[in-house]
């Protein structure tokens, strides 16, 4: 079982930025997909971002493109999600996933096998 640890919420102003971390150990291979999914206090669960180790294409959810960038160090098995411009909107708590499945639906929680803690972002008007 891979075990994630996220890390980089907070408070931050209408217009600001964060970086979270999520980094990963318990044996992730490079055909892992990664994600980063997001909860609002209410709502469910939402995708926002992902992509695998090995390979360059990733996925963003159409409310975060352009202003998220997902990016991985895969010599520190780590997961970033650079947030810019954030929005109110943007407040929840933040979950890295990793799947271990070939093919994915990269949207939908039950394709992933393990999740971290999560770490809370709070964007302020």
């Amino acid at each position: 079982q891979v075990q994630l640890v996220e890390s980089g919420g907070g408070l931050v102003q209408a217009g600001g930025s964060l970086r979270l971390s999520c980094a990963a150990s318990g044996g992730t291979s490079s055909n892992y997909f990664m994600g980063w999914f997001r909860q609002a206090a209410g709502a469910e669960r939402e995708f926002v971002a992902g992509l695998r180790w090995s390979g360059s294409s990733t996925y963003y959810a159409r409310s975060v493109k352009g202003r998220f960038t997902i990016s991985r160090d895969n010599a520190k098995s780590v997961v970033y999600l650079q947030m810019n411009s954030l929005k109110p909107e943007d407040t929840a708590v933040y979950y890295c996933a990793a799947s271990a499945r070939a093919y994915i639906h990269v949207n939908l929680t039950s394709a992933y096998d393990s999740w971290g803690q999560g770490t809370q972002v709070t964007v302020s008007s």
